[in-house]
């Protein structure tokens, strides 16, 4: 049916947003990150240490595993109780030959990108890199898949992409096996001659690869797009990060913050009552806001006092993370449906669209009542 296949990959294209590495977890454990802090200065949380998005990533994992999980089983229930609405696949003349040779073109298309992601998140969960760390690096890979992706009739570009490649991967090696990589030590050793020699090489080669990647990105244009819609996104981001920052000192210099600090305090069934009346409320602001917006504003007032009860900062964060991204899917603003909405068919109408996502969204909150109920599920470091 066309609701299921359109409500099916709208869902799936939001689990982007729970799945690390995810712009949801950075933005939000950047905001739950000052909101810790404040807890403990303003509130007198006596718990020490600090939150970084690592902690989310690594929390995240679980949950987003379950909401696939999940999502597959709804979808083979319904296959299996309605044939009707999720039909086998028309036969096919395809040899078995040609049906391996297409596997094995679909696997080499999507293995770099799936390494690359692998080596970020594995890099930040691992401990062995920061999320700033790790984003360099994943802009670094980006960088070289682009270019050699694209450079297919430039072989020298091609060349120096694959050389660039091959010494990143080396020096990371490298790295992780604990080469002391310093030149200016007294005593050196065959061994640690090679090594730094190994090493400086591997880094011409990456510089001469990065160059020849921006070269011939510039030329083809791609650069300048890929530039213009960063910018485009991060200034949006930083708008509403000034904007969100000026009501906040309004709203603070006002009392507000303590007004919602006494009314989440006077929450019927206590800390956890005040809980369920923030989930409901970012649920519902999800119907009409992004949630950049609901992030910047809503949870700088409501975490500090929560997490000033004792709430886990990691359990908080995954629950409130799985709250914004059901407002990808819920009607009438969920991106989610209005990106797919602007290229399905005519045969899927925004009508069935929205009864189809129905299913996932309660899907999803599923899940967080879920984590909220069993928050052993969370990986922690």
């Amino acid at each position: 049916a066309p609701s299921l296949a359109g409500a099916t990959i709208a869902a799936s294209g939001t689990l982007g947003q729970i799945i690390p590495p995810s712009i949801v977890l950075v933005i939000l454990g950047d905001q739950l990150s000052n909101a810790y802090q404040e807890a403990q200065r303003s509130y007198g949380l006596q718990t020490e240490g600090v939150l970084s998005i690592g902690d989310l990533f690594t929390g995240a994992i679980i949950p987003g595993l379950l909401l696939v999980g999940c999502y597959t089983l709804y979808i083979l229930i319904i296959a299996i109780v309605r044939p009707s609405l999720a039909p086998s696949a028309p036969p096919t003349s395809m040899q078995k030959g040609q049906r391996i040779k297409l596997l094995g073109k679909a696997f080499r298309a999507m293995l770099p990108p799936l390494l690359l992601i692998i080596a970020v998140l594995g890099s930040i969960l691992s401990g062995y890199a920061t999320p700033t760390r790790g984003a360099a690096l994943g802009g670094m890979g980006a960088l070289l898949l682009a270019s050699y992706n694209l450079s297919r009739l430039h072989s020298t570009t091609r060349k120096l992409v694959i050389f660039a490649t091959v010494s990143l991967l080396a020096i990371l090696v490298l790295d992780v096996l604990g080469v002391d990589f310093r030149t200016n030590r007294e005593v050196w050793s065959t061994s640690a001659k090679l090594l730094v020699a190994l090493a400086l090489g591997a880094s011409v080669l990456i510089i001469f690869g990065t160059i020849s990647s921006l070269r011939f990105l510039h030329k083809s244009g791609e650069l300048a797009q890929i530039t213009r819609n960063s910018m485009h996104i991060t200034s949006m981001v930083f708008i509403i990060l000034i904007g969100a920052t000026i009501f906040s000192l309004v709203f603070r210099g006002l009392g507000g913050d303590h007004l919602v600090a006494r009314a989440l305090d006077a929450a019927p069934g206590g800390p956890y009552g005040a809980l369920v009346c923030v989930m409901i409320a970012m649920f519902v602001l999800g119907f009409f806001l992004d949630f950049i917006e609901i992030t910047f504003v809503i949870v700088p007032l409501v975490a500090p006092p929560l997490l000033a009860s004792g709430m886990d900062p990691v359990w908080l964060g995954v629950l409130m993370a799985l709250n914004l991204q059901t407002s990808f899917l819920t009607p009438p603003f969920g991106f989610a449906l209005f990106y797919l909405r602007g290229v399905a068919p005519p045969e899927l109408s925004t009508q069935a669209l929205y009864k189809g996502v129905l299913p996932f969204i309660g899907i999803q909150i599923f899940v967080i009542l879920l984590i909220a109920f069993v928050p052993s599920l969370l990986l922690t470091h």
